[in-house]
């Protein structure tokens, strides 16, 4: 065994003995360290020494270095290889805290997006209908005040006191509505006063119940307007607004598509979240088990921004205060003051046809997508009607729409490469056009597909909420790997007054200016034609005139964007 032993040892040390003999050969200093270690007492007993072994001339040693590069594969090694794909250590200290900070903002967003639809949707006395006046009445107002908000906050405090400030906001208001907003609801709803209201409506006021039911379960509908605004705010304004200043456009085309495939991941987890947490629900022996799961999803939500706040707070100490990561430009930015007025702003932003083509693209993003989501959440609500099914469809819709997205991003850092920014602007509306067709297609041609919905074995209404859950996945996945990119890195060759201000104006009012714009075209409809059903052609017709808006805006911010940053590199 000894012998055995001594055999396999010495096998060994010859074995590293000649790795070593070729490293000298090819002039790597690494040698000397193993001819140090294990290979020097076996360099002893054959009489070598490794301190007196030649050393080659540098230019022979970079010589024969070459030579042994070359004999690989002619592009150097696979560790070279690996190497020169890495992105600098500068960058990866700048973008990994980053994406881990879009990470937990969309994990939050994606809680409250399932949570705030389960809410208004299936509470008493309302349904799907409530979301139009809930985006026209109460959304929109509160955006606009929350712009101006911001921009006195803006003209008063920096950029990190800003922030923090907003992202606590947050999350103290969605920690108290879970702990004591919600479990006193029956006593700060004025249900019964409504209900009385509603009784007396004569028959051709019935639609007024919609807005009543708004009053009726007011708590929630602020809870709903908070969940947009964490949306706009949170993830549109702070976020995106503050990943502009440190990342440059070359860096923004490699880093912002692989931000949303860790978004997206957040997605599929938040999702399965919200599918562990309606699965408790059902063995819970509690009174109101939804209480007891709000107060696990807003645990979820209050988390997750706490970690934010902490990744922020990392970037604004070893981050911002690094030369190498971010210039000192980016730095003075982000610490100056806006003067500009609310007035003065809007007169700017009316000025600039750069950012009006931004908000165009925002806005009709908004009137598009919430054209066909609301006639599919009515759906959604007729197939479940218990908050507990509602909330765990949504997590796996939710899951889905992160795993498709991961796909899309692949794809996406492909179009940014080889097409170009005009190119990737286009796929969204092109997107949204095409499932959009297809979705009120089923709708209004319905009754010729009677046979084909019976040979799958399923009925209209199931059919319904599949296909419509499936055109949102691809419409918002779309959205997430390539719209959001692209109206992000517009930005980026602003002025720190445009970028500021025009992303307030743009993010905070255009968005929910969108969704209220597709809502009031669908009021006027519902008003005009007596019902949802029966105003969808019209609502197919508006679609698709909106998204041919979108496609000319986007071409037109397409030349301007490319003359932006000619210029910007003349100027470099």
């Amino acid at each position: 065994r000894l012998r055995a032993h001594t055999h396999i040892h010495t096998h060994m040390n010859m074995r590293v003995l000649r790795l070593t003999a070729a490293l000298y050969l090819a002039g790597h200093a690494h040698a000397l360290a193993l001819a140090r270690a294990p290979v020097a007492p076996l360099a002893a007993a054959y009489g070598m020494r490794p301190q007196a072994m030649p050393r080659l001339a540098p230019a022979r040693s970079a010589q024969l270095s070459m030579q042994a590069a070359a004999a690989g594969d002619g592009k150097g090694g696979p560790l070279a290889k690996l190497r020169a794909k890495l992105p600098p250590p500068a960058e990866l200290k700048k973008v990994t805290p980053l994406g881990a900070m879009f990470f937990f903002i969309l994990f939050a967003y994606t809680i409250l997006r399932d949570t705030k639809d389960v809410l208004v949707v299936t509470a008493p006395g309302s349904g799907a209908e409530i979301i139009p006046f809930l985006k026209t009445y109460v959304n929109l107002p509160g955006a606009i005040g929350f712009t101006v908000f911001y921009s006195w906050l803006s003209n008063k405090f920096s950029q990190q006191q800003v922030f923090t400030g907003l992202v606590s906001t947050f999350i103290a208001f969605f920690t108290l509505f879970a702990f004591v907003i919600y479990p006193n609801a029956a006593a700060l709803h004025p249900t019964a006063a409504v209900d009385g209201i509603v009784a007396a409506l004569p028959a051709a006021l019935a639609g007024l119940s919609a807005p009543l039911a708004i009053i009726r379960n007011w708590t929630y509908a602020v809870f709903y307007t908070m969940a947009e605004l964490w949306g706009s705010v949170v993830v549109s304004l702070l976020f995106w607004g503050f990943a502009n200043q440190v990342t440059k456009v070359e860096e923004a085309k490699r880093y912002y598509p692989l931000f949303g495939l860790g978004a997206n991941v957040a997605l599929i987890f938040s999702g399965l979240y919200v599918r562990f947490v309606s699965g408790l629900r059902r063995t819970s022996t509690a009174a109101d088990p939804w209480a007891g799961s709000l107060k696990l999803l807003m645990g979820g939500v209050s988390a997750a921004g706490l970690v934010v706040l902490a990744l922020f707070q990392y970037m604004q100490k070893k981050v911002m205060t690094d030369p190498e990561c971010v210039p000192p430009s980016a730095v003075k930015q982000s610490k100056t003051k806006t003067s500009m007025g609310i007035k003065e702003s809007a007169s700017y932003l009316a000025s600039s046809p750069y950012i009006r083509d931004l908000a165009t693209l925002v806005i009709c993003y908004g009137m598009s997508i919430n054209i066909v989501e609301v006639s599919w959440k009515a759906k959604l609500k007729a197939a479940f009607p218990n908050p507990n099914d509602y909330s765990e469809f949504m997590g796996a819709f939710s899951s889905c729409t992160g795993a498709v997205t991961l796909f899309m991003m692949l794809a996406g850092q492909r179009i940014f490469k080889y097409f170009g920014w005009g190119a990737a602007a286009l796929v969204t509306p092109t997107m949204l056009f095409i499932t959009g067709a297809i979705f009120f297609s089923l709708i209004l041609f319905g009754g010729s597909l009677s046979p084909l919905v019976a040979a799958l074995g399923t009925t209209p209404l199931m059919l319904a909420v599949v296909v419509g859950a499936a055109q949102n996945i691809l419409s918002k996945s779309s959205k997430y790997s390539l719209f959001d990119p692209c109206k992000e890195m517009a930005y980026i060759p602003l002025d720190a007054e445009a970028k500021t201000k025009g992303k307030a104006a743009v993010d905070v009012i255009g968005n929910p200016l969108g969704k209220s714009g597709g809502s009031l075209l669908q009021q006027a409809m519902i008003f005009s034609v007596g019902s949802l059903a029966a105003s969808t052609p019209y609502l197919a017709g508006c679609l698709f005139v909106i998204i041919a808006v979108w496609l000319r805006a986007a071409r037109s911010l397409n030349t301007q964007f490319t003359a932006a940053m000619a210029e910007e590199g003349a100027e470099a």
